[in-house]
């Protein structure tokens, strides 16, 4: 059965992630060896984190970027499409560009205004972004939980896969964004009597700011005790209101890790 053709190529969606998270040098891996596990090797992943790689900036590509060759010394491999070397030409543009501008803020910006600039590049529905640095990775299948920290030493934990961790070179002292969707969090207040937080649910303690309230569930805006803000939903007629002391829990599955480039 023939491939359906895929959507026009667009660099824009491939390109718009942070390149350290590993999927552009497996690309260009695949390109200067003709193989998918020989780039998994280079890339320190396994081969099928690389694929998952591959797959994915095809699918924000909208385009066939690697294509099997056949034949040869080794009887077949891996080879970049046409697409797939203007994606990597179009990466070490931005590359370029992206250093330059980022060493004229060095010389001339005030250091305080530098730090938050990368994150300003993630664009998403996600309402809540929280940055945090990894403490440690625990697990060995294929679901791994990794420990992060606020900058009060908030600690938070997230599930994800095992390539994942690999992709984005989840290691402790790493810097990433947290990111998660203000409906995967449920705020209720302190001293009701909601129960102890479930087994892998992050519990975080802050003070509500703001309530608009529904007839579908009261939205909480609240600052944690670790100074930063985060978007949440209670119950219908909550009670809840500024200044009220309030829980934030968050299943760990539902949280986001995205490196800041």
């Amino acid at each position: 059965m023939p491939r359906a053709p895929l959507a026009p190529v667009s660099f824009n969606s491939a390109l718009s992630h942070s390149s350290a998270d590993k999927r552009i040098h497996i690309l260009r891996a695949v390109g200067a060896s003709g193989s998918i596990s020989q780039a998994a090797r280079d890339a320190g992943v396994s081969y099928k984190a690389a694929w998952q790689a591959i797959d994915t900036l095809t699918n924000l590509a909208g385009a066939p970027l690697v294509e099997r060759a056949v034949g040869g010394a080794g009887g077949g491999g891996a080879r970049l499409t046409e697409q797939g070397r203007q994606l990597l030409a179009a990466a070490d543009q931005i590359a370029q560009a992206r250093h330059q501008v980022l060493g004229r803020l060095r010389r001339d910006g005030p250091a305080a205004t530098q730090a938050p600039l990368s994150h300003l590049a993630i664009r998403t529905s996600m309402r809540n972004q929280m940055p945090c640095s990894v403490s440690a990775v625990e697990g060995r299948g294929a679901v791994v939980r990794v420990h992060l920290r606020l900058d009060d030493a908030t600690a938070l934990v997230a599930r994800v896969t095992r390539e994942s961790v690999q992709l984005l070179g989840l290691v402790p002292g790493v810097a990433v964004l947290v990111l998660c969707k203000a409906t995967a969090v449920t705020v209720t207040a302190v001293g009701a009597s909601v129960g102890a937080s479930r087994p892998g649910t992050n519990r975080l303690a802050g003070l509500a700011t703001r309530v608009s309230r529904s007839a579908e569930g009261d939205e909480v805006s609240a600052t944690l005790d670790a100074g930063v803000a985060l978007v949440g939903f209670a119950a219908a007629r909550s009670g809840l209101r500024a200044r009220s002391r309030v829980w934030l829990d968050v299943d760990e599955a539902a949280l986001v890790l995205a490196l800041p480039d």
